[in-house]
Order: structure tokens, then C-alpha cells, then sequence
């Protein structure tokens, strides 16, 4: 009875002492320290921490460290690694980021944030075991929609939404009071610390809001707006010798309190009546130097290394699915490693930083991403070897084609393979014996046959080489061979296949004047009228004052290619004087429209809103307004469109009636990561645009949808972004009808980015399969790869409503567990049999959610 009433006095008290500090004013301060190895942290600064943390009892620190740092430290200041193992036990010092590069997260795709996470966890806990990450908190806006279910799925508790001393690229939307549950597109929630409704941007200043120093009038300034207990934050950069940023002792006001974000969450009650907030993509205010040339080569850097990584996976995968080959996991995990630093986000924000005494970042990611591309391209050969070495020889006349789809959806593409040299040509049969249509021709390589492939989804499908020789009757699938491209007798160029009519003005700069496409009804999409043509290259050259358009000089055609199968067009023409050259292909049965755009510069031009000066700290910015940068343009007939755009693990359906803006503190996320869809509601119909690398797009209520393509001038901290080359980009036009979702847009960018893989084996077992099979159009293979002797598979849903789908694996499996992002297993899915190989599951996705599951041979 004693300890009864022990406890209950315990409990009362607490009770008692809730209220109190629900019912009392308490401000907090969030301290800590930012870095790395690679961004800023001097050796010395792992002592100077722990010091401070002994010597002064009162203070906390949260710390967002490089995880590599610690290798560092471990090797060079071993007293001060050992020091800080220890010390990784107490709870006044919090690590609130573990990603392996610091990367924005909003300008990457899904499931390299998932691994910045997966290797950023590891290396931490193999330095430090028994440290929990809960609480998710960073120095710069870090951000992205998806989080919630990805930190979730990573153990995290709590996120915080605020970066107040270091907003340079950007900030989160002013929103709520002290507490939100921030929502993500999937429906998963973590209750949040925002940056308050209240919290204004500092004076004077282009890079920090009232929270970095926790003034009185900030936190007076919480009180009236009803936040009781409101927290700054001040992540300071490793190497800064303040020490406790807001003094110690006297110098801190008993109203101010030092805390962790973690404790600050576990001693601040939320009270039952918290909001929730669907944070858009909108509400994440981005703004790195778009259209700058060293930015969008890093872009195009990145992108094309996370298009070549997952396909190795992937492919690797197969492999092992296929007939047991194990892909060199060491060497994987190393091509992750140097894309992930070309991830950092001072990759992009500073490129012309030095990195080390002999390169700067840019230079380094070009390093790392070239290394990520030829390990993946070794992997990829590797695997794709292991077939031809599994399979008994067999004979063939002049041998093999296997063609790998590494996405979900059955497609039909066009492939090239290069062929041995001793080769004068063949022909290519399927294996029910019916020739292809096929184009053999010598190029730089070598001798190149390309054909049509069709390949199930998540499979591969093998095709013979023959001497050409007599096709019997049945054999053929040929096309009928016509010539697509015509000329009028004004010289402008036409090109016409079963899907399209399109009209290329040669007077007016190669722009389409005309783009029919028959299978939506003969909708015409080129805007008729207006001041703008469809492919214009237009851009303010600031030293001359005045706008500049490819539409101003006349252009030449060349056709490239025209056998009734491929067209390329080449557009040879000039932009103030600069050549550009441009290439229009299109391919039969394919709606996607490709197009290649090179601007050969004659020296570094000015090209943006106007002439920046030194004066970096200014809030007005000539690099911002993307509408005086050189853009590609595509006005067109949809008249009340709206954009819908995506992000990691999202879509974000637009709510802003223009892009355009000038200032710092005005800041309107014009981010486009893969697609960006211009849709009419209204008519029903709509014009998506894809391109090779993160940047921005330009449009407005009477501004035409536009990709940025160059800026030049000064930027950031009075850098100036040279044009130092030539520009070469590469995008691609999808009109359709419907909205982006029934379009499958998604589907169409995946199948850019991951074309099908072909490659020649002289001998080889004439076999199609498919390995992973799904019901539902609408999920996608995030992910498949051999993870420590087992396969990881994660699904994506994207776009469609939670709806049970049927997803078949054709290769022996005894058990599969649905598994959290960190490895925990959430449990065991039942399996049934669809034959004697293959085994099905049925698995429910909430719209944009992601789960992940391990399958056991």
C-alpha cells in the first residue's frame, strides 16, 4: 500500500508540474554545431565541444556532422574521438542528421534520400552503437514532402521545420504555432516544430529569421501569437569558437532555457489539439543559381549516375533471381558513397567552393559521379555476362541480343547494340522466329544494328542475329518503311508519322509552328497565336538590354535519319549571333518527342534580369526571375492550364498563378526535378515536359510554360556563374490527353531516364522472362537489390488511390516480410502459389507511399 501511495504522489506531481509549464511562459534555445569533413570541421573542434559541454552544465548541443567525419576524427584526434564516444551516451548532446551528404533532399530523387539515410545510419552507429536518431533537424533547408514517411520508416520521432541562420537557398513557409503534426502526401504524420507564423525574416538580413538568436522581441513575439514555449535555433558551422552561442550564466535570461531538440519535444507537452499540415512542395521556398552553367552540369551529373545505379541494382538482382549471380556489394556501396557527395547540398549551393587545396566541388562531383557511372556500368556487365556463363553454348550465325527493362511496365523501345567488327550485318528474329525491323549502320563505335525490342515488365526478352537472307511468308513484323520528313516550298520542314504532324518554321528559327497529334483527337498543340512559338530560345542579354529569340534568324534543316522507324531532324540556326544546334527525334509508335539542344557560345555573355553588382547581402537579385534567363518555350493551345510537378515520392498539383519573383524574401518554388504537365481541364488535354536534370520552369497566366537553359552573371556571394562552354541539355515534349496521372507521365519519365539495355553475346540461351509482375499500373519498382544474401524489393505508389494489387515474383521464394526502412520487420506477408515457379502476394499502398519487403530464396 506504501509503494502504492508512493506512486501515486509521483504522478500527481507530474500531473501538477505539466500543468504548470503548460500554464507558465518558458523559452528554449536549440544550440549545436554543422559540418563535416567535406563542408567545415577543423580537427580541434571535437575537443573544444566536449570542453564547453564540461565546463558548462547548463548547455546542450545538437549536432548535424558529416558521418564520415568520424573516420577522420578516429584516426586523427584519437583522445578526442574516444572523448566523444562517450560522451554520444549523454543526453545533453543530440545528433538530429545522419544523411551520409547533407543533401537538400527536395533535388534528388526518392530512393537516393532513402540511401543518404540507410549509409549515413550505418556509419554512424558503426562508430557510435548506441546513439538513437529521433529527432530529424539541420542548418539548411533540407527539406523535402516525403519526409514524414521516410523518417518515420527510419525510427525518427520529430522533425523540425526551421533553419534560421542559414537560409541563403531558401527556408520553410512561415505556418502554425509550436507544434504541427507535419503531413506527408502518403498520410504519414510527425509532430514537428515549424518555423512559427510568426518567426519573420531578420532585418537587414537575406539569410536568417527572428529564431537563429532567440532575441526578447522574438520570443515576446511567440507569446502574443500564443506559443507559450516557444525554441530558437543557432546550428552553428563546426570550427566557430562562440562556444555556447547565447552565453552562459548571467549573460542567459532565466526566461531562456538551453535544451536538445529531443528534449525539448519529451519535456514540452503538445497538448491533444494539435493541427496537421499537409506540407506542399510549394511551401518549401527554394532557390539555388538555376540555369547557371557549372549548376546545371552538376544536375545533369547527378542525374544521369542515379539513373545508371538503379539500373545496376536492378539488373544485378535479376541476375540473382535468374540463376543465383551475386553482385560485388563492396563496389556498389562504393558507387553510392562518391554519388551521394555530389549530393552534399555545398555541391550545389557554393560548386565554386574549394573543396580541397586542388579542386573545387564541381570538379570533384564530376570525380565522383564518373567513378558511380563506371563502377555501375561494370556491375551492369558483369551481371549481364553471368547469363551468357550460366547457360550451356549454344551455337548461333552470328549470335545474341538480350534486351533488360528494369521498370515494372511491359515496353516497346527502340535499342542500339554494337556488334562485333568482323560483322557486315544481320537481321534480328525473335524467338517465336519472326524478323524484326532493324537498321544497320557504321558509326564512330562501330558497326550499330538498331531495332524495336519488347520486353515485359521487370524482365528481359533475347533476340537472334541472322544473315540476311529471304523472309518467308509470316516471318516478317515489319513495319511499312516510308519517309516521315518532307519540305514545303517555303523550305520549312515536316514531319509526319501514324501519331504525329509536325511543322518546323524555317524562317522563324526551326519552332514548331504546328504539333497535331492524331492520336488525341487532331488536337493541335502549338499555340497560333501570341508572341511566342513553341521551341523559341529566348533570353534577356542584360549587356546589350535587350531580348534575344532563335525565331529572329532563319534556320537549316538536315535529316539525320528518316527509314520509317527513327526520324532525327537537325536544326542548325543562332540566337544573337550564337549557333545552337538542335535535334528533333521521334520514333514510331513512341508519343514522347525528343529533343536535343546545343548553344555553341561565342565567349561568356550576360544573360539574365540585369547586371548583378558586388553587393551579395542584397534582398533583390538579378539571378531569380527566371523569365529574363534563356529559356525554351512552349506556348500552346491549353489555355486555362494549370501545372502539376514532381518531387520525390510526390506530385505536386501547383497553386501559384506565376513563378516569377525577385527577391529574397519572396522567394516561389519553381522546381522541377523530372516533369512538369501543363494540363487543361477544360479541354482535357495537356502537354508534359521532361528534362534531363533538376532546374526550374518559367509560367505565368500569360507567360508560357518554360525551362530555364542558362544564366549568366553574378550569384551567390558575389560569384560570378561564367558561361564557360557550351550548353548542352536534353528534354522532351509528351502531349496527351487526360491529367498527368491517367497520362501516366510518371511512367513515361521513369522510361526515359531507365531505357532498356541491350547487349550482344555470341552465344546465349534463346529465353524470355519476367521476374516481377504487378497488377497495378500504378506502382512502380522503387528499388530491387541483393541486401546482405537477401532481396529487397520497394514499391511505389504513384498516384493512384490505396487499392489491393497483385505482385507475382518468377523466382523461388519460401517467405516475404514487409520491413521498415531501417530493417525492422513489421511482419510476415502470406504467399501463394500462381504455378510451380512463381509465388504472388497482394500488397495495399496509400497513394505516394512507398513499402519495402524481404524476400526469402
Amino acid at each position: 500500500m506504501a509503494g502504492f501511495k508512493k506512486i501515486a504522489a509521483i504522478l500527481v506531481l507530474a500531473l501538477i508540474s505539466v500543468a504548470d509549464l503548460q500554464g507558465q511562459k518558458q523559452a528554449y534555445f536549440v544550440d549545436g554545431y554543422h559540418g563535416g569533413v567535406y563542408g567545415h570541421y577543423p580537427l580541434w573542434v571535437t575537443t573544444f565541444m566536449l570542453d564547453q559541454l564540461e565546463a558548462q552544465p547548463s548547455w546542450r548541443i545538437g549536432l548535424e556532422i558529416e558521418p564520415e567525419t568520424w573516420d577522420t576524427v578516429k584516426v586523427k584526434d584519437p583522445a578526442g574521438y574516444a572523448r566523444m564516444k562517450e560522451w554520444a551516451k549523454d543526453p545533453r548532446l543530440d545528433f538530429t542528421n545522419p544523411t551520409y551528404a547533407q543533401p537538400y533532399l527536395y533535388n534528388i530523387s526518392g530512393e537516393s534520400i532513402i540511401r543518404q539515410f540507410a549509409y549515413g545510419l550505418a556509419k554512424y552507429h558503426s562508430h557510435f552503437p548506441e546513439i538513437n536518431f529521433t529527432t530529424y533537424a539541420v542548418e539548411e533547408p533540407c527539406f523535402t514532402t516525403s519526409l514524414p514517411q521516410i523518417l518515420r520508416q527510419f525510427g525518427f520521432q520529430y522533425a523540425v521545420l526551421k533553419s534560421p541562420n542559414t537560409c541563403w537557398g531558401g527556408y520553410i513557409r512561415a505556418h502554425g504555432g509550436q507544434f504541427l503534426n507535419w503531413e506527408g502526401p502518403d498520410g504519414t504524420a510527425i509532430l514537428t516544430v515549424p518555423r512559427y507564423a510568426n518567426e519573420a525574416f531578420e532585418k537587414n538580413s537575406t539569410w536568417q529569421t527572428t529564431a537563429w538568436a532567440n532575441t526578447e522581441d522574438y520570443w515576446k513575439s511567440c507569446y502574443e501569437a500564443g506559443i507559450m514555449n516557444p525554441v530558437g535555433m543557432c546550428y552553428q558551422d563546426a570550427g566557430w569558437k562562440n562556444g555556447p552561442w547565447m552565453g552562459t550564466g548571467e549573460q542567459v535570461k532565466n526566461e531562456v532555457r538551453y535544451s536538445t531538440w529531443t528534449e525539448y519535444f519529451r519535456s514540452v507537452p503538445a497538448g491533444r489539439a494539435v493541427s496537421s499540415w499537409k506540407m506542399g512542395q510549394e511551401d518549401i521556398l527554394v532557390n539555388l543559381m538555376w540555369g547557371s552553367q557549372v549548376l546545371q552540369r552538376i544536375a545533369q551529373q547527378v542525374r544521369q549516375a542515379e539513373n545508371k545505379i538503379l539500373q545496376a541494382e536492378k539488373i544485378g538482382a535479376m541476375a540473382f533471381m535468374d540463376h543465383g549471380f551475386v553482385p560485388d556489394g563492396k563496389r556498389l556501396d562504393e558507387a553510392w558513397r562518391t554519388l551521394m557527395m555530389a549530393q552534399h547540398h555545398d555541391s550545389w549551393i557554393v560548386p565554386y567552393n574549394k573543396l580541397h587545396q586542388d579542386q573545387t566541388w564541381a570538379q570533384a562531383i564530376e570525380k565522383w559521379t564518373n567513378n558511380t557511372l563506371n563502377i555501375a556500368d561494370q556491375l551492369i556487365q558483369q551481371a549481364n555476362a553471368s547469363y551468357a556463363s550460366s547457360t550451356r553454348s549454344i551455337n548461333a550465325e552470328l549470335g545474341y541480343i538480350r534486351v533488360y527493362n528494369t521498370l515494372a511496365r511491359h515496353r516497346k523501345e527502340w535499342v542500339q547494340v554494337i556488334l562485333p567488327k568482323h560483322m557486315v550485318g544481320a537481321t534480328v528474329w525473335t524467338g517465336k522466329q519472326q524478323v524484326l525491323p532493324a537498321h544497320c549502320y557504321q558509326t564512330d563505335r562501330g558497326k550499330v544494328v538498331e531495332f524495336e525490342a519488347e520486353v515485359k515488365g521487370f524482365g528481359y526478352a533475347t533476340y537472334q542475329l541472322k544473315p540476311a537472307r529471304p523472309i518467308k511468308p509470316g516471318q516478317s513484323k515489319s513495319r511499312e518503311r516510308r519517309k516521315i520528313v518532307r519540305f514545303d516550298t517555303e523550305g520549312n520542314c515536316i514531319l509526319e508519322n501514324e501519331l504525329y504532324k509536325i511543322l518546323l518554321d524555317k524562317k522563324q528559327g526551326g519552332t514548331i509552328k504546328s504539333l497535331i497529334a492524331k492520336y488525341a483527337n487532331h488536337k493541335e498543340f502549338a499555340a497560333q497565336d501570341g508572341g511566342y512559338r513553341m521551341g523559341e530560345i529566348a533570353g534577356h542579354f542584360y549587356e546589350q538590354e535587350k531580348f534575344y529569340s532563335s525565331k529572329e534568324s532563319p534556320v537549316a534543316f538536315t535529316i539525320v535519319q528518316d527509314d520509317g522507324l527513327k526520324t532525327t531532324v537537325e536544326v542548325k540556326g543562332n540566337i544573337n549571333g550564337h549557333p545552337f544546334v538542335q535535334l528533333l527525334s521521334l520514333v514510331a509508335g513512341q508519343q514522347r518527342i525528343d529533343m536535343d539542344l546545343t548553344i555553341d557560345w561565342k565567349g561568356n555573355v550576360g544573360i539574365g534580369e540585369y547586371k548583378q553588382q558586388k553587393k551579395w547581402t542584397d534582398n533583390r537579385r538579378a539571378f531569380t526571375d527566371d523569365r529574363y534567363k534563356l529559356k525554351v518555350m512552349f506556348p500552346s493551345t491549353l489555355k486555362q492550364g494549370k501545372i502539376a510537378k514532381n518531387a520525390p515520392f510526390d506530385v505536386t498539383e501547383s497553386s501559384l498563378e506565376d513563378t516569377f519573383f525577385g527577391q529574397w524574401d519572396q522567394i516561389k518554388n519553381n522546381v522541377v526535378l523530372n516533369w512538369v504537365d501543363l494540363y487543361d481541364e477544360n479541354s482535357q488535354y495537356g502537354l508534359a515536359v521532361l528534362t534531363d536534370h533538376t532546374g526550374s520552369y518559367v509560367h505565368g497566366k500569360a507567360y508560357p510554360l518554360s525551362l530555364t537553359a542558362q544564366y549568366s552573371g553574378l550569384g551567390l556571394w558575389g560569384m560570378d556563374y561564367k558561361i564557360t562552354g557550351p550548353l548542352h541539355m536534353r528534354y522532351a515534349l509528351i502531349p496527351h490527353e487526360k491529367n498527368w496521372n491517367t497520362a501516366r507521365i510518371a511512367d513515361r519519365s521513369n522510361a526515359w531516364n531507365e531505357p532498356l539495355l541491350a547487349f550482344y553475346h555470341p552465344h546465349l540461351e534463346l529465353s524470355d522472362r519476367q521476374l516481377i509482375t504487378i497488377s497495378d499500373n500504378n506502382l512502380e519498382i522503387s528499388a530491387l537489390l541483393l541486401d546482405q544474401g537477401r532481396l529487397s524489393l520497394r514499391l511505389f505508389n504513384t498516384g493512384n488511390k490505396q487499392a489491393a494489387s497483385s505482385v507475382a515474383i518468377n523466382s523461388p521464394a519460401a517467405s516475404l516480410q514487409e520491413v521498415l526502412l531501417n530493417g525492422e520487420q513489421k511482419g510476415n506477408i502470406p504467399l501463394s502459389s500462381v504455378d510451380d515457379r512463381r509465388k504472388a502476394f497482394v500488397v495495399q499502398l496509400p497513394k505516394f507511399g512507398i513499402r519495402t519487403f524481404q524476400i526469402n530464396k
